[in-house]
């Protein structure tokens, strides 16, 4: 029986890399799929990951149908056993829905990875969507730190080194530099991982260096001299 997986987790924590490596590994072991993503930070019809590893993929716009993709591959006499499907947060629902439909009627796995909630803390329709449908969903065991040492588990873009917290939903860009990015009130757009506590106080690395105070807190070590 084939399964709906989908892998999840904030940006930083190696869905991309963990994609391609389920990739190779699949192809080491005998079987053929096929690699999908959307907007992927690149540019480029690929999947990219921060470790240098790079295929090239199907490009997953608005659209594609994907059903219908993979029957006219199959029928065309290709050979596929399984789909990765990164950055499936960018997915429409509908999409979603056909990526199911291909698990349950034409039995070819489908492995999914993506982000679950937005820089607002909203669920991306299409990780809303893959949470309902999915047969398992896996949380990602590398998990990214935010800049005070505690567990990073929420997405927050930033422009000109602060937090955004307006705009639109999908705006690609990365974790390790801000990028131009058309459409947006600041023409630097980046992003950051935060725990909850600071995603809740918009307090990003930039901020947290420039408003905290350097002197040491008044309940550190006793002085024993």
């Amino acid at each position: 029986m084939a399964d709906l997986i989908f892998f999840t987790g904030p940006m930083d924590c190696g869905k991309s890399t963990l994609a391609l490596q389920l990739d190779h590994t699949q192809r080491v072991g005998g079987r053929a799929g096929l690699l999908c993503t959307s907007q992927d930070r690149s540019g480029a019809a690929r999947i990219s990951s921060r470790l240098g590893l790079v295929e090239s993929a199907v490009e997953v716009g608005d659209e594609v149908d994907l059903w219908t993709h993979v029957v006219h591959a199959l029928t065309g006499g290709a050979r596929i056993d399984y789909l990765v499907c990164d950055e499936a947060q960018f997915y429409s629902p509908v999409q979603i829905d056909q990526l199911a439909r291909i698990v349950d009627e034409l039995s070819i796995d489908v492995y999914a990875f993506g982000i679950l909630s937005d820089f607002r803390t909203e669920l991306f329709p299409g990780s809303k969507r893959l949470v309902e449908l999915a047969d398992r969903i896996e949380t990602m065991q590398v998990q990214p730190l935010c800049w005070c040492g505690k567990r990073a588990t929420h997405n927050a873009r930033t422009g000109g080194g602060r937090m955004v917290t307006e705009g639109s939903q999908v705006v690609v860009g990365d974790t390790t530099s801000e990028t131009a990015a058309a459409g947006e009130p600041s023409p630097e757009v980046g992003y950051e991982v935060l725990c909850r506590r600071h995603h809740r106080r918009r307090m990003n690395r930039a901020v947290a260096q420039a408003t905290l105070s350097p002197e040491p807190l008044p309940f550190g070590e006793p002085d024993h001299a």
